[in-house]
């Protein structure tokens, strides 16, 4: 009798070692899922905010180049724009600075917006596409496409010449013609007459359109 139980016993421990064995060579999907780390969504996964109160930027397209990318809100990646196909290449001379979003905004349809999240222009160095840096505030283009919102926040780069800088005043007295060739970059780009630049707000102006972002983006998640 006591042998019978040790050989009944023998068998059920090596039916899990083999049933163990089995499972660590050919891992469930979810196994997998738990084993390979999921790509950072860059809409959803990074605050508009760092702790230290700058804001984060997801970087599209690095200043000077041309190739259209642009956040795919579905995916969170940046993908290659394309329109009836064909990627996109800007037809002017490459942007005049990094060019991105802010993650978790929204310039809502409802409220005049076009339904993306809020764009931004980082002055500094090129920075590499998908790359999500700091930088801080210091005004606002207000641009209009097609009768819909389309405002660029405008900040400035750590580690650049102008990390420095407070305002847009403080930008035109040391670098002299920079929003102006911001501005008429942004009013032509795209042809004559198809985007409607206004003027500049101050930093407090474009802090206020990015607590607004953040509200409307909150309130549809």
């Amino acid at each position: 009798m006591v042998y019978r139980i040790t050989f009944m016993l023998s068998l059920l421990v090596l039916a899990y070692s083999c049933k163990k064995v089995n499972s660590d060579q050919n891992p469930t999907s979810t196994q997998k899922e738990a084993k390979e780390p999921r790509l950072k969504n860059l809409l959803e996964d990074f605050p508009a905010l760092d702790e230290s109160g700058y804001v984060h930027a997801v970087i599209e397209i690095p200043a000077g180049t041309t190739v259209k990318w642009e956040l795919n809100k579905r995916s969170g990646k940046v993908e290659w724009e394309s329109v009836n196909g064909t990627p996109r290449i800007v037809n002017y001379i490459g942007y005049p600075g990094n060019y991105g979003m802010i993650p978790r905004t929204l310039l809502d349809k409802a409220h005049g917006g076009d339904g993306d999240p809020l764009d931004i222009l980082v002055l500094g160095a090129p920075a590499e596409r998908g790359s999500v840096i700091s930088c801080k505030l210091i005004g606002v283009l207000y641009l209009k496409d097609r009768g819909e919102q389309d405002d660029k926040l405008i900040a400035v780069a750590a580690n650049s010449p102008f990390e420095n800088l407070q305002s847009m005043e403080e930008l035109d007295a040391n670098f002299h013609g920079v929003s102006e060739i911001i501005s008429i970059w942004f009013s032509n780009y795209k042809g004559p007459g198809m985007l409607q630049a206004s003027g500049f707000g101050n930093a407090r102006e474009a802090k206020q359109l990015l607590d607004q972002a953040i509200q409307e983006y909150q309130s549809k998640h």
